[in-house]
């Protein structure tokens, strides 16, 4: 289903009800830690009623085993990827704002590896089309992920 809005729904026709001229508003790759308060002060958008957030932490788990470490690296593909990505979200909802922001390196359990925010005019629209970026970041962006456990084995993920 996609989240655009029907043209003869009342008051679809503003402006404001549409997706903004240049709605790309963050986008990045780093190797420094994230920042919520960054990313969500990139959406902010006078025309959006709904703004929707997710944040991808480390956990100290996977799969039933303890993490004790993890890495993320990517292909220098990757924030071009992540553009054709957001590209994709916009041409599919009405988005005034999208920010997305990834971390590579070494990472502590509870660092910020993923930051994603969208907004719209509507809720279940920003819900929408943050849950499909993050999603299709996830599956779509070549970043990998080196587990290391607690009994020693590691794993990549991703890769």
């Amino acid at each position: 289903m996609s989240g655009t809005s029907s043209a003869s729904s009342p008051g679809r026709d503003h402006p404001g009800e549409r997706a903004a001229a240049d709605p790309i508003r963050l986008l990045g790759i780093r190797d420094t830690p994230l920042s919520v308060d960054e990313v969500f002060a990139a959406v902010g958008d006078a025309a959006a009623g709904g703004t929707a957030l997710f944040v991808g932490t480390v956990r100290s788990h996977d799969g039933g085993a303890d993490v004790e470490g993890l890495g993320y690296s990517s292909h220098p593909s990757a924030e071009v990827e992540m553009r054709r990505i957001a590209e994709k979200v916009i041409a599919d909802f009405p988005v005034r704002a999208l920010a997305a922001v990834h971390r590579v390196g070494e990472l502590r359990i509870g660092d910020l590896a993923v930051v994603v925010a969208v907004s719209c005019p509507h809720r279940g629209e920003a819900f929408e089309a943050c849950r499909k970026m993050i999603d299709d970041l996830k599956h779509e962006v070549p970043i990998w992920k080196h587990q290391t456990f607690a009994d020693g084995t590691e794993e990549w993920v991703g890769a």
